[in-house]
C-alpha cells in the first residue's frame, strides 16, 4: 500500500469515544462499498446549499438515492442530545436543592432570631451595636453553612464515581467545579442569612425587653 498523506487524530463516532488510529483507503478500492458519506463545506445558507446539492447529484444520476442530509451542527446535536438532557435535569435539580437549602437556612435563622429577641434587646440595651447583632446572626448562619457544606462536599466526593460514566471532557472530581459549587453555596447562604440578620438589627430594645 502506498501512503499518500497523514492526517491529525480525531474522534469519529461521538464525543465520548476515544481517539483511535485510523487508516483511510479510497472508496474505489473498498470491496464492501454500500454507501457514501459526503461532507460539504460552504459559506452559503445550508438550506439553500441542500437544494443545490440535490440538483447537482440528480444531474449526475437521477436514480441515486440521497438520505439523511443535514448540517454538521444538527448531527452533533443529535449525538449529544441525551447528554444535554441529563445536564439540564441535573442543573435543574441542583438549583432546586440550593433553593430548598436557602429556605431551610432562612427558616432556622428566623426562628432563632424570634427565640432570641429578648436576648438581643438586652444586648442592645447594654450598649451592643447593631453591627455586633449582625455579626452574631451571620456567625450562626456561617457555622450551619460550613457544617452542611463539609458534609455535602464529602458526600459528593464519595459518589463522584457514580456520575463518571455520564461525563466526558471533565474529571468527576474536577477541582474547579467543586470550588464553583462551594462559592455558590456561600453566596446562597449569605443571602438566606441576611434577612434574619437585618431583622435582628432593627429590633427596638424597649419592645424586645417586653417580648414574650
Amino acid at each position: 500500500m502506498e501512503i499518500v498523506g497523514v492526517v491529525a487524530d480525531s474522534k469519529w463516532d461521538s464525543p465520548r469515544s476515544d481517539i483511535k488510529p485510523f487508516l483511510y483507503s479510497p472508496y474505489a478500492q473498498s470491496p464492501d462499498l454500500g454507501a457514501l458519506t459526503f461532507y460539504v463545506r460552504t459559506e452559503r445558507d445550508p438550506a439553500q446549499m441542500a437544494a443545490t446539492l440535490h440538483e447537482t447529484i440528480g444531474r449526475l444520476d437521477a436514480n441515486l438515492p440521497i438520505n439523511n442530509m443535514r448540517t454538521l451542527a444538527a448531527q452533533v446535536e443529535d449525538v449529544v442530545f441525551n447528554d444535554r438532557l441529563v445536564a439540564v435535569l441535573s442543573v435543574s435539580l441542583a438549583v432546586l436543592a440550593a433553593l430548598l437549602a436557602a429556605l431551610g437556612l432562612y427558616g432556622v435563622l428566623a426562628y432563632v432570631v424570634a427565640r432570641r429577641t429578648r436576648e438581643i434587646g438586652i444586648r442592645m440595651a447594654l450598649g451592643g451595636r447593631r453591627v455586633d447583632i449582625l455579626r452574631l446572626v451571620l456567625g450562626q448562619g456561617a457555622v450551619l453553612t460550613l457544617i452542611g457544606g463539609a458534609i455535602g462536599l464529602a458526600a459528593a466526593l464519595a459518589v463522584t464515581q457514580l456520575a463518571a460514566s455520564l461525563l466526558y471532557g471533565v474529571s468527576a472530581r474536577d477541582p474547579l467545579t467543586f470550588v464553583a459549587v462551594a462559592i455558590l453555596l456561600v453566596v446562597v447562604s449569605a443571602a438566606a442569612c441576611y434577612l434574619p440578620a437585618r431583622r435582628a438589627m432593627r429590633v427596638d430594645p424597649m419592645v424586645a425587653l417586653r417580648y414574650e
